[in-house]
This record gives C-alpha cells, sequence and structure tokens, in this order.
C-alpha cells in the first residue's frame, strides 16, 4: 500500500452545508478527502467532483456514525486507499425541531437518537481513528457542537443536551488522547437550508433577523465561516487542544 504523501482528513456529515465547506476548503489546501453522508449520496458525489476540481483525490462513503460497524468502515476504506489519517472533522449531526417547554414534544427515544448521532457519534469515530491519527505529525480532530451546548439554547432541549455532552467529551479526550489536539466549535445560528427546512422560511427569516439584531457583530455566521474555523484547528493550531470556540458573532454576550 501507498501512503499519501499529502494529508488525509474525514469529513462526516459532508454532502452539504458545513461539512462541505470544509472538504472544498481542505482540498484547496493540497489536502484528500474521504467524504461521508448518512443518505444524500448524490449531494456527496457532487462535493467530491468539486473537492476533485481543487485537485484533491476523494473517497465518498456512505456512513451513520451513530453505528460502529459504519464507523469503522469509514476508516478502514480511508487507510485502504491512502495509508494515513491526520484530521478527523466530527459534523455529522442531526435534532428534532422543539419549542423548550413543550416537554411533552420529546421522547426518551428522541434523546437517544439525538445523542447517538451528535455525542457516541464523535466518540466512535475518534476511537476507530485513534491508531492512524497517533501515527501522524499533525493530528487533529474538530468536534462541531453548537453554541446551543454552552448556553442552553437551539433547536431544542435534547440537541442542546447532545451538544454540551460533546463539548465536555472534547475536554476529558482532549486530556486523555495527547498528542492528538481534539478540540471544539461552536457556532450560533448557521445561515443554509438546514435551518430555513428546520424552521420554515417565515420562522427562519425572523430568527435570522432577530440574531442579526442581537449580536455585538450583526450578523449570523455562513457556513464558509464556519468551515475557516474548522480548518484553522485542523492544521494550523499546533499549540491548541481542549479549547471551545464559539462562533456567534458575540450572541452569548447578550
Amino acid at each position: 500500500m501507498t501512503v499519501s504523501k499529502k494529508p488525509v482528513a474525514i469529513v462526516t456529515g459532508s454532502s452539504r452545508g458545513v461539512g462541505a465547506e470544509v472538504a472544498k476548503k481542505l482540498s484547496s489546501k493540497e489536502w484528500n478527502v474521504t467524504i461521508t453522508c448518512s443518505s444524500s449520496i448524490e449531494s456527496a458525489n457532487q462535493v467530491a467532483k468539486e473537492c476533485e476540481a481543487l485537485g484533491a483525490e476523494v473517497l465518498v462513503v456512505k456512513s451513520d456514525v451513530s453505528k460502529d460497524s459504519d464507523c469503522n468502515n469509514v476508516v478502514k476504506e480511508t487507510a485502504s486507499k491512502w495509508g494515513r489519517i491526520d484530521s478527523l472533522i466530527n459534523n455529522a449531526g442531526t435534532t428534532k425541531f422543539n419549542a423548550h417547554h413543550e416537554l411533552d414534544g420529546l421522547s426518551a427515544e428522541d434523546f437517544l437518537n439525538l445523542y447517538s448521532v451528535n455525542t457516541v457519534g464523535p466518540y466512535l469515530m475518534i476511537k476507530e481513528a485513534q491508531s492512524l491519527l497517533l501515527k501522524s505529525p499533525i493530528a487533529s480532530v474538530v468536534n462541531v457542537a453548537s453554541i446551543a451546548g454552552v448556553t442552553g439554547i437551539g433547536s431544542s432541549v435534547a440537541y442542546a443536551a447532545s451538544k454540551g455532552a460533546l463539548i465536555t467529551m472534547t475536554k476529558s479526550l482532549a486530556r486523555a488522547l495527547g498528542p492528538i489536539r481534539i478540540n471544539a466549535i461552536c457556532p450560533g445560528f448557521i445561515q443554509g437550508d438546514w435551518l430555513r427546512n428546520g424552521l420554515g422560511d417565515d420562522v427562519y427569516e425572523m430568527v435570522k433577523k432577530a440574531t442579526e439584531d442581537a449580536t455585538p457583530l450583526s450578523l449570523c455566521v455562513t457556513a464558509e465561516q464556519v468551515a475557516d474555523s474548522i480548518c484553522y484547528f485542523a492544521k494550523d493550531a499546533v499549540t491548541t487542544t481542549g479549547e471551545t470556540l464559539l462562533l456567534d458573532g458575540g450572541a452569548h454576550l447578550s
């Protein structure tokens, strides 16, 4: 097996949104990338074409990060293709939209489903990738959490709780798994189809404007801006581990 001369990243949940932007940015910086998705394989293949046009070699793997076997398969296929893993971007996530005061709107099953993807999934991916990451001189993991995990806001109580657990896990594993650098980023309201589809057009626009009006920087972040910070942690923040970076225009200060 020939080991890739270029660094290699796995980006989970990268068929669209933040994950797609990360894959493209890393491709433009001379990385090879594995793109994963749980269902939208056509979108993932389109992102792969864009990455290849930027000079990267790309692997697309359909994977549910809540399943041990799928996580193992992603790492196994990546290792088989390139012989190395230098960065793992745990971006795959899910939610259920439910008003925080509507306690009947969330079941135990809802909590377990969100935790299985948002918290357990990153753990499983780190576990599977650990041995190969330890062989890299630039090993990093970036967990995509949320401002919801810091302030308790967000699409539902279950979502906020799962992202809060991911932030805590980031600190625990950063302490335990050095020299692998493990950090988390916590975006606020991200402009794009994921929230628009979940909230509906009218509510989306209302929340977007309210967020822009309330933040010191008068903005809502874009997927591209979030991807910039992820790439910084993945490749440049060589002295930083166990950190949580808030990307919300200062909304948490309100």
